[in-house]
């Protein structure tokens, strides 16, 4: 089935292959370096494309989990031949995306949802983080979806205002208090909010800062057990907001989250200004943590679902 339809148009492919140029050339040129005057590939040549691996951003575990592959079909076939070496890569990376046994939506609001659906964001400051929740906002009020914001990063008072104008932007309500409000307070009082207006999503910003491991579970754990008050099992997802363009940082970013509380879903932002897009697959295959929106480009409109055959083949076409 084609993955073309109204939430994935052509319009939306074309922004997702011009916003993976940078990751393709650099992908591309680099593996080209390691078989360069080569018709054959051995096993004498998979050290060097094991480095144009990691040298790609795809992450040393993910980078060893494709060269096992290579190197079962290189045993089998006694070498690949140049050519076809692309396409086994793509199949390859095409699998390790599908392990996470997550499905494509076809919806900003995943199909599972529960009335008020409610999102929490968590991501270190500089990120793309509130401007992520603004761009998914905009995209759920044109859904149809009745959409309240809660200001809940209250560590910096330009959290708060940048929020605040995402929500004028996006034509949503927002729930505020100020800086060094409580957090829990705001996300609190942004549920009733949403109750009292039958809301369809809830998203709550939290602070955006890995201060301490310790202290951000803490913080974390508090504001769940707040809105659990008003909404029994919230939040229903947490979204890892990550920015692509910082590589193996977001690797390790992904990792002290994914310690400090339970991580559902990700966000990878900046795909249209990195080479290091390859870090996709490497947070997929690494944290079995399915990615969900992907940003690529400025445009309110090009915070996209993700889609993993779409991915692939603008990585590879």
């Amino acid at each position: 089935m084609s993955f073309f339809n109204k939430f994935f148009s052509k319009e939306k492919k074309e922004d997702l292959d011009k916003g993976l140029e940078k990751t393709k050339e650099g992908f591309f040129s680099k593996i080209s370096k390691a078989v360069a005057g080569k018709s054959k590939v051995d096993d004498s040549d998979l050290d060097s494309i094991e480095d144009a691996l990691i040298a790609s951003d795809i992450g040393l575990e993910t980078t060893i989990k494709i060269i096992e592959r290579l190197e079962a079909r290189v045993e089998r076939d006694k070498y690949i031949s140049t050519n076809e070496l692309h396409g086994i890569l793509k199949d390859e990376i095409s699998n390790l995306l599908a392990e996470n046994n997550s499905e494509d939506m076809e919806s900003y609001l995943p199909n599972s949802a529960k009335k008020p659906y409610v999102l929490m964001v968590v991501g270190v400051n500089g990120v793309g983080k509130t401007t992520t929740i603004g761009k998914l906002a905009y995209q759920l009020k044109q859904e149809g979806k009745v959409v309240v914001l809660g200001a809940a990063d209250t560590f910096r008072a330009a959290a708060v205002h940048q929020l605040e104008i995402w929500a004028e932007r996006a034509g949503v309500p927002i729930v505020s208090k100020g800086q060094d409000a409580d957090p829990a307070s705001v996300a609190f009082d942004t549920l009733n909010s949403a109750m009292a207006q039958n809301a369809d999503v809830v998203i709550i910003d939290t602070a955006g800062r890995l201060h301490n491991k310790v202290n951000l579970m803490n913080e974390l754990s508090k504001i769940k057990r707040v809105m659990q008050k008003v909404v029994p099992d919230a939040p229903h997802d947490v979204m890892l907001v990550l920015d692509a363009s910082t590589g193996q940082n977001a690797l390790l970013q992904a990792k002290e989250f994914t310690k400090a509380t339970e991580v559902s879903c990700l966000a990878l932002t900046k795909l249209d200004g990195t080479a290091k897009g390859g870090v996709a697959i490497g947070i997929s295959s690494e944290f079995k943590i399915p990615i969900r929106y992907i940003g690529v480009g400025e445009g309110v409109g090009q915070l996209q679902l993700f889609n993993k055959k779409a991915f692939v083949d603008s990585l590879f076409s």
